[in-house]
């Protein structure tokens, strides 16, 4: 869902919040009582939903959960999703799946599209060189049409 979420509503940079140097909102920083404040749900909901693999918290050395303003964003995609749109945890689940394939997706495009213009460029680039070499030694020749007929010898 890495494309689709500007910040979970009301928390980014948008909002006035300021990411620590040297992160950005992938960044684990929020502890499950903070997390689950700033989702609206309760702490177990958060432990049950990362169980259920439906967000994927990162990890102290400890093994406590550290939650990213992106985790956070997906939490509140998945209580709307359930409460709003009555979708079931494992509706939910193939949901995010599905969405995180097309952001890949999209992402791979990007990258191949990117390589097949560099790709362009450089082909025109040399195919520009080679003409450049070549223009030099060529001698301009008159374009005419002109009809050859040929006999051959007859044997005798």
């Amino acid at each position: 869902m890495a494309g689709r979420m500007t910040g979970p509503g009301g928390i980014g940079p948008e909002m006035g919040f300021a990411f620590p140097p040297g992160s950005n909102e992938d960044t684990p920083m929020f502890v499950i009582s903070v997390a689950a404040q700033l989702s609206g749900l309760h702490a177990q909901t958060l432990r049950s939903y990362d169980r259920l693999g439906l967000v994927s918290p990162g990890r102290t050395a400890a093994g406590g959960r550290r939650y990213s303003l992106r985790d956070i964003a997906l939490l509140r995609e998945v209580q709307r999703l359930s409460q709003e749109e009555g979708v079931n945890l494992a509706g939910i689940k193939r949901i995010i799946d599905l969405e995180n394939q097309v952001d890949a997706l999209q992402a791979k495009v990007q990258e191949l599209t990117e390589e097949v213009s560099a790709a362009y460029a450089a082909a025109d680039s040399a195919a520009a060189q080679i003409h450049a070499s070549y223009r030099r030694d060529l001698v301009p020749v008159r374009q005419e049409t002109a009809l050859v007929v040929w006999k051959p010898n007859r044997k005798r």
